[in-house]
């Protein structure tokens, strides 16, 4: 998934949930469909229940992925 480009980054470290979904979902909602948005979390109940959220919310969930130790990524793009 090199190849991804991002058109907005989310740095959410040190938020725990149900922020980090709240706060995806709002930048979410100021982006256009098709464009994709990089979140990092280092809370690691959100590495499931961000993009399980945003699964149910309609969006694309491209990848998720521990980047360093206790650190995730989550590749969202913006369907609707």
């Amino acid at each position: 998934m090199e190849n991804i480009q991002i058109d907005k980054e989310l740095d959410l470290k040190g938020e725990v949930c149900p922020f980090t979904f709240v706060k995806s979902k709002l930048i979410l909602e100021q982006m256009n469909p098709g464009e994709i948005l990089r979140v990092i979390l280092d809370y690691e109940p959100s590495v499931e229940n961000v993009p399980k959220s945003m699964k149910e919310e309609g969006q694309d969930i491209l990848e998720v992925k521990q980047i360093d130790k206790g650190l995730w990524e989550v590749i969202v793009r913006k369907v609707r």
